[in-house]
C-alpha cells in the first residue's frame, strides 16, 4: 500500500493557514478548537476500528500539532521531501495515531488511508515509519531518540547554511532516559537556535504520574541550566502555542517550551486518568466521548 498526497493539498494548506492567520483572534480561536476536536474524533476512530491505541497521549498532543502543521511549519504536503522545508519530529512514537491523523488533515494523504490503521501490512503501524509515510522524518518509537535525532537535523542546516527549522514533540516522561539530556547538552555546545523542543507535559506515564516515578521537576530549571531558552504554555491554548512558536528564536541558544496539557483532553472521564495511556473505550464510552468530542 502506497500512501500518496491529496492533489492540490498544498494550496489548501497555505491558504488555510493564510486566512488563519489573517482572522481575528477570537475566530481564529474557534476554527482552531473545532479543527482540533476532528482531529480528535477521527483519532479515536481509527483506536476503535483497529483496536488497539494510545488515546490519552494522542489527545494531550493534538492541539500542539494542529498548530504546528496549520501555523508554523514550513511544509508542503505534495513534496514532503523537499530540502528546505523545516523538520518537525514527534520523539512519542506511541502518539502515532494523533500525528497521522493532523498529516491526513494537512493533506499528506488521504483521509481514507486512515481507516487502515494499524492493520496488517498497512504503512500506518504503531510508530511513525518515515520509509512508508510521507511527513514522517524518522522513525520513532523507543523512547529517548527523537531529540538526538533533532539535533543532528539542526545541525545538518547550520552546516547547510540553511534557515530551516526543527521542532521536536517528546512526552515528559520520556525525558527520565538519558539520551535526551545527552542530546541537549550538544544542543547548547553548539548554540542550535534552530532547535525548538516542545514537552507534552501531562504529568503522566504508563502506570503512574511522572512525579512518582522519576521525578522532573523543577524542569524549566533543568532545562535553563543545560543551556537552552524556556517557556512554559498552556498546550491547549492554540493562540498561546501560535505566539510562542511563532516567535523569533533568542539568538544563539536552543529553545524549550513546555507545553502543560492533560492527558485525555477533549474527553470527560479520559481527563488526567493514566489507565488511559494504552486503553480502547468500549462501546458506551465510544459513544459519550464522541458526544462530547462534537462540542
Amino acid at each position: 500500500m502506497t500512501l500518496r498526497p491529496v492533489p492540490g493539498s498544498a494550496r489548501q494548506l497555505r491558504e488555510l493557514r493564510r486566512s488563519l492567520t489573517e482572522a481575528p483572534v477570537a475566530e481564529r480561536r474557534a476554527r482552531l478548537a473545532g479543527i482540533a476536536a476532528a482531529i480528535r474524533r477521527r483519532d479515536l476512530e481509527m483506536i476503535l476500528r483497529a483496536g488497539m491505541g494510545h488515546v490519552g497521549g494522542d489527545f494531550s498532543a493534538v492541539d500542539i500539532l494542529t498548530v504546528l502543521y496549520l501555523l508554523v511549519l514550513d511544509c508542503d504536503p505534495e513534496h514532503p521531501r523537499l530540502p528546505e522545508r523545516d523538520r518537525f519530529i514527534q520523539s512519542k512514537g506511541h502518539g502515532s495515531g494523533a500525528l497521522y491523523a493532523t498529516l491526513s488533515y494537512a493533506g499528506f494523504f488521504a483521509d481514507a488511508d486512515l481507516d487502515t490503521y494499524m492493520a496488517p501490512l498497512s504503512p500506518l503501524n504503531g510508530h511513525p515509519d518515515c520509509r512508508k509515510i510521507p511527513g514522517v522524518e524518522t522513525n520513532t518509537g523507543p523512547l529517548g531518540h527523537g531529540l538526538p535525532f533533532a539535533v543532528g537535523s539542526a545541525i545538518a542546516a547550520r552546516l547547510d547554511g540553511s534557515p530551516r527549522r526543527t521542532f521536536v514533540l517528546t512526552g515528559d516522561g520520556e525525558l527520565q532516559e538519558g539520551s535526551n539530556w545527552e542530546a541537549a547538552l550538544t544542543a547548547a555546545q553548539h548554540g542550535l537556535d534552530n532547535l525548538t523542543v516542545v514537552v507534552d507535559r501531562n504529568g503522566l506515564q504508563q502506570g503512574a504520574r511522572t512525579e512518582e516515578t522519576s521525578a522532573l521537576e523543577p524542569l524549566p530549571a533543568k532545562w535553563e541550566a543545560f543551556g537552552f531558552t524556556v517557556r512554559t504554555v498552556d498546550g491547549h491554548d492554540h493562540e498561546a502555542l501560535r505566539r510562542e512558536l511563532c516567535a523569533p528564536a533568542p539568538p544563539g541558544r536552543p529553545r524549550c517550551l513546555i507545553a502543560v496539557t492533560q492527558k485525555g483532553r477533549g474527553v470527560s472521564f479520559m481527563a488526567d486518568r493514566v489507565e488511559w495511556h494504552h486503553r480502547v473505550p468500549n462501546a458506551e464510552e465510544a459513544r459519550r466521548a464522541m458526544e462530547e468530542l462534537q462540542g
